[in-house]
């Protein structure tokens, strides 16, 4: 590692002693979701038994899902106040980007109708016809 620029020493036998993991490193994807699994539960989100990187949070009047890959967050819920609250509480902490409504996800295409919410794979089935036709 080197020096980050502005910091100078005379002594090449010196190091850096880290204060947060360097992104790239091992530990650094574990103790970015421990970190944020120990966010999501203080602001009163309930983590899945059977999928861990599943949470919940009910209220009376609401129900707010929240289902997190690598560093990729799902966010979906009855009531567009509390997704606004969550998106701005995760932006304060982690300084979030929003990319709007869900388009694609892992292989799947999803999209909105006045029916209801609809999942392709279309891309998916095919890449695996065009790997068949060129065997």
């Amino acid at each position: 590692m080197n020096l980050p620029p502005g910091i100078t020493t005379k002594n090449i036998n010196q190091v850096c002693r880290l204060t947060k993991s360097l992104y790239g490193l091992k530990q650094a994807s574990k103790q970015w979701y421990e970190k944020l699994t120990s966010f999501l539960r203080n602001i009163s989100f309930t983590q899945s038994s059977v999928d861990n990187p599943f949470f919940i949070r009910k209220t009376e009047s609401s129900f707010v899902a929240l289902l997190v890959y690598v560093d990729d967050i799902i966010l979906a819920g009855n009531c567009m106040n509390d997704i606004k609250e969550i998106k701005n509480q995760l932006h304060a902490m982690f300084k979030i980007k929003d990319l709007g409504q869900l388009k694609y996800f892992l292989g799947l295409e999803i999209s909105r109708t006045h029916e209801g919410i609809h999942v392709y794979q279309r891309k998916y089935a095919l890449d695996i016809l065009a790997q068949i036709q060129e065997c």
